[in-house]
């Protein structure tokens, strides 16, 4: 849909981001306690020979399976929450005026509730489509990632904001400037309503 070019173009603006993504590689590294559960839970075959997860043998396998999305879910999601909410602590205590975490799953997840605001990046479904393609995914991979989430019009509606990434990388980026000023002058009648008194 374009959230890693959101994201790279909110990083080069010099705004703190955090990818679930990310996230989501990290707590399945070699020795980590959700690693141990998967291996318990799909069998050796998910390593690799030296102790590492076959993202690739994984997603086949959840993604063939709604009960075993769900089961590797329970997982994962709590724990990359955890790891979220605490970057987004310690930015409170850095005093940034905006932070941003990109959620691909945050309307499944529900964590929209947990933030100021929402911005919902989109395009057509086979210009996404064409997208996962030049990834090298099939389309029946494309399906079935595309099944387990919410429609796309659901996000749009749910959203805050928009940013329709189908033109330019300019334009995409005059979207989101467009979106930043918007929530900048928020935080700053927020401040002005409720002044924070120096310590």
């Amino acid at each position: 849909m374009g959230k890693s070019t959101c994201a790279d173009l909110l990083r080069a603006r010099g705004l703190p981001v955090i990818d679930t993504d990310d996230l989501a590689r990290v707590v399945v590294e070699p020795q980590q306690p959700a690693l141990t559960e998967i291996r318990e839970l799909f069998g050796p075959s998910v390593l690799t020979e030296d102790g590492h997860l076959r993202r690739d043998e994984l997603a086949r396998r959840v993604f063939a399976d709604p009960a075993a999305r769900k089961q590797l879910e329970h997982i994962l999601h709590p724990r990359i929450r955890q790891l979220w909410r605490a970057q987004v602590e310690t930015w409170r205590t850095e005093s940034h005026s905006l932070a941003l975490v990109v959620i691909p799953l945050l309307f499944e997840t529900g964590a929209q509730s947990e933030l100021d605001a929402t911005i919902c990046v989109a395009c057509t479904a086979s210009t996404q489509q064409q997208r996962l393609l030049d990834r090298g995914w099939d389309r029946q991979q494309i399906q079935r990632r595309i099944d387990a989430q919410w429609q796309v019009q659901n996000k749009i509606a749910a959203a805050d904001f928009l940013i329709w990434s189908e033109g330019s990388l300019e334009l995409h980026a005059a979207q989101l400037d467009r979106i930043l000023h918007t929530l900048d002058e928020r935080v700053r009648g927020a401040l002005l309503k409720h002044p924070v008194t120096p310590l």
